[in-house]
């Protein structure tokens, strides 16, 4: 038996969208990248679920509004069931309130369908290396709504933190890398920007998740700018 010589893994994806035209435009787009493979397509939520199950993608672009079940229903039950499978939320909804629901469901990274090819598919692979992406725009909106809960509820704020508090918690370090993150920054950014290897910037961006009790780097932009506007 000749010796392992398979071709570097490639990013296999599952895209989800009730307008077939723009779902194979997309699948289309997206499988002439050299380091990805497009390995399924559904229509609906439920279709989405289903093909997640059997084909277990490394990546999801799942849209949000769709017939049967709805892209955060469907968001929610994929990374419950499947935590190795990421999710790319893309589409044409800018509603705080399906922004916010989208990134609780689990979703790792919200995009506009107005975004360039280029940002769609340096997203997919910031998703794949398990890089949190939200734009500036949906930023602020999960931002607004969790401000919204605060000010209904203190307890519903997120993790019941003060901004205050966290702050006094971390390093001089740890919040330049706080700030990095919320700007969307890769690791591999940061490590360049501060000087840094990028196993040490991990190390960092984990204590600063446990210092601010935050289960994702989506979770650190949200605190991060929550600071910001204080």
């Amino acid at each position: 038996m000749t010796a392992d010589r398979a071709t570097p893994h490639r990013i296999r994806l599952l895209v989800v969208d009730d307008q077939p035209v723009v779902r194979r435009g997309l699948a289309l787009m997206l499988s002439m990248e050299p380091d990805m493979e497009v390995v399924g397509e559904a229509g609906d939520g439920l279709e989405a679920i289903e093909q997640a199950l059997r084909l277990r993608p490394d990546v999801v672009l799942m849209d949000l509004h769709m017939p049967r079940k709805g892209g955060v229903g469907a968001t929610r039950e994929i990374t419950a069931t499947l935590p190795q499978t990421r999710v790319l939320v893309l589409t044409t909804l800018e509603a705080e309130q399906s922004v916010f629901d989208a990134v609780r469901a689990g979703a790792m990274a919200y995009l506009l369908k107005d975004a360039t090819e280029s940002e769609v598919v340096e997203t997919v692979r910031a998703v794949h290396r398990g890089e949190s992406r939200l734009t500036p725009q949906v930023a602020r909106k999960v931002l607004d709504e969790f401000r919204r809960m605060g000010d209904a509820s203190p307890a519903l704020a997120p993790r019941g933190e003060d901004p205050e508090d966290e702050a006094a918690d971390l390093s001089d370090k740890e919040g330049k890398v706080l700030q990095l993150i919320a700007e969307g920054k890769s690791n591999k950014q940061i490590a360049t920007m501060l000087f840094l290897a990028e196993g040490t910037v991990k190390n960092y961006v984990s204590r600063i998740m446990d210092k601010l009790h935050a289960s994702s780097r989506t979770e650190l932009a949200v605190i991060a700018l929550r600071r910001r506007r204080e």
